[in-house]
């Protein structure tokens, strides 16, 4: 169980570690992002937070449930 447990929780630290550079990103380097929309941007924005929330709650039920 050991592997997969890894695995999950590998996998939900680089979704967050995704989540976390996209808002960076966003947040202070938009200018370099190119030709998006305000919609784009916003709709990007939102697409990160929701990866982070998913990370964090997948984290949480590991550690709840398989003591991480």
């Amino acid at each position: 169980m050991n592997l997969l447990r890894d695995m999950l929780i590998k996998s939900a630290e680089a979704d967050k570690a995704k989540a976390l550079l996209s808002l960076e990103l966003l947040h202070n380097r938009a200018v370099g992002i190119g030709d998006h929309s305000t919609e784009d941007f916003y709709k990007n924005a939102e697409e990160a937070l929701i990866m982070l929330v998913d990370a964090d709650d997948k984290l949480e039920a590991l550690e709840k449930y398989y003591k991480v």
